[in-house]
């Protein structure tokens, strides 16, 4: 998340819209974004319903007890609602593809 605070202005010069979304609560996101400088929302998906319906959600085993957790990735969707790019896991730490996929001109639309 920080990496794409640090390039929030250069993203929102493409007229892009970000966002964060965790199964975190709004009372740990808004925590999260104080300690860390983030400045763009961080939605609360604390059903998991998001993750679900993205293919993100993963359950770990942590002391015996299984906690469902998601996995990081980021998406570009544009104005109709289609994804365009996905980083998934590791991958999505970096948002350099979708920076680069953001200045890149969309035609036909």
């Amino acid at each position: 998340m920080k990496a794409f605070q640090a390039n929030l202005a250069k993203l929102e010069g493409t007229d892009t819209q970000v966002l964060g979304v965790s199964i975190d609560s709004p009372f740990a996101n808004h925590a999260f974004a104080l300690e860390n400088g983030i400045t763009f929302p961080l939605l609360g998906d604390m059903n998991a319903t998001a993750i679900k319906a993205y293919g993100l959600d993963k359950e770990y085993t942590i002391g015996g007890a299984k906690i469902l957790s998601a996995r990081r990735a980021s998406f570009l969707i544009d104005k109709e609602g289609k994804i365009l790019s996905v980083q998934a896991d590791n991958e999505a730490v970096d948002p350099t593809k979708i920076i680069d996929a953001c200045e890149i001109p969309q035609t036909g639309k």
